[in-house]
């Protein structure tokens, strides 16, 4: 950029900034070398430390994940407000589902342009609740107002049209998932042993599928003793569908599975498994399945939207009927009973297929494109 183009200010906005520094690293990186000012407005977690190393400024934000609170939430609406008239972005990225309404009706009110990124829609599409329905009013009334509204996949986009949640059709693009590195996710030879170990990977969330992966556990493990399941990812998270400890620690006493904790580099514990399975309830495109793909992992998840993005039933894994205990075990099982020769052909045509379709670069492109053709400045 040019001297005059160095000013270039960006904002993303989430709902946590790990999501931000673990999704979108790579736009980050390339962001950060072009010389632009980055803010990163989130709730405070662990990351605000590693993202303020790579050259962003950190804003705390105040969101209240857990339900429609109007006074909470209009707190959140009013600090982006504020924070975008005091610094006045070039343009800001929202993703999830509260920056991405109130961060779209602050930015209008500041009179800064904004993308909102559908980044899966989960709860308030799988509940037919009160607060699902308030969701979608108000997914209706903001989404007039950014330039562009991005969906990783095609059933999320279809959903929006069908509820007519989107005013201007046009403004919809599709960003294939939010891509890879593929040199960070190498592959990983499976190995050779008696053993076979099964794993999730995620938020504890019942909506993750979590409760059908233990009962599947639960029946497979009789009758075959060699088979090990277990759990990775934060428990009792700010979620509705969270998860307690104390249901993780009934699972480990009745010895169905061995529950992990976090960890900030997933990479050991994909390439110590064998099959890496999400019975979700819809995503948008689970970033553990693209990395477990890129590693050579086969994959069991659910004929689903976002999980059907990635894996390709027969060839790249195996795909199991959603909130099915029984479905689900009969693809463990169909995976377990596999020769290691099949198992090792759906590993090479899942990382083919990450290469040919999720890989970071594509996904920085499609941000360097969108930047320019908004801001005028090209990076």
């Amino acid at each position: 950029m040019t001297k005059q183009e160095s000013r270039l200010r960006i904002a993303l906005v989430c709902n946590t900034a790990w999501a931000i520094y673990t999704y979108r690293r790579g736009v980050l990186r390339m962001l950060t070398a072009r010389g632009a000012e980055l803010m990163i407005i989130a709730p405070r977690d662990r990351t605000f430390e590693p993202l303020t190393e790579m050259g962003c400024r950190c804003v705390e934000l105040p969101v209240a994940s857990k339900g429609t609170d109007l006074h909470e939430d209009l707190k959140t609406l009013m600090a982006l407000y504020r924070e975008y008239r005091a610094t006045r972005p070039h343009i800001v990225f929202h993703y999830t589902i509260k920056p991405n309404i109130y961060g779209s009706i602050a930015a209008k009110l500041a009179g800064v342009p904004s993308i909102a990124v559908t980044t899966g829609l989960g709860y308030t599409f799988i509940q037919k609740s009160r607060a699902a329905q308030v969701a979608k009013l108000l997914y209706r009334f903001a989404f007039r107002f950014p330039r562009e509204v991005w969906f990783l996949n095609k059933d999320d986009h279809h959903a929006f049209v069908h509820e007519n949640l989107l005013a201007h059709k046009d403004r919809a693009r599709r960003l294939h998932g939010e891509g890879v590195d593929l040199d960070e996710f190498a592959w990983a030879p499976l190995a050779t042993r008696e053993d076979f170990v099964f794993i999730l990977i995620g938020r504890l969330l019942w909506d993750k599928g979590v409760a059908e992966y233990i009962e599947a556990a639960r029946s497979l493990r009789l009758r075959f003793p060699h088979a090990h399941f277990q759990l990775l990812g934060p428990v009792g998270v700010d979620n509705p569908s969270a998860i307690s400890r104390t249901d993780v620690q009934k699972w480990e006493r009745e010895g169905i599975v061995k529950y992990l904790g976090e960890t900030h580099d997933v990479r050991p514990l994909i390439a110590a498994a064998d099959c890496v399975v999400l019975p979700s309830y819809r995503e948008g495109v689970p970033r553990t399945l693209v990395e477990a793909s890129a590693m050579g992992r086969p994959i069991v998840t659910t004929d689903v939207p976002g999980c059907r993005e990635v894996v390709e039933h027969g060839v790249t894994g195996l795909l199991c009927e959603v909130k099915s205990a029984t479905s689900l075990a009969s693809q463990l099982e169909r995976m377990l009973t596999l020769s290691a020769a099949e198992r090792v052909a759906m590993a090479k045509h899942g990382r083919e297929k990450v290469a040919r379709e999720f890989d970071e670069k594509q996904v920085v492109e499609r941000y360097k494109g969108t930047i320019h053709a908004i801001t005028g400045i090209s990076l």
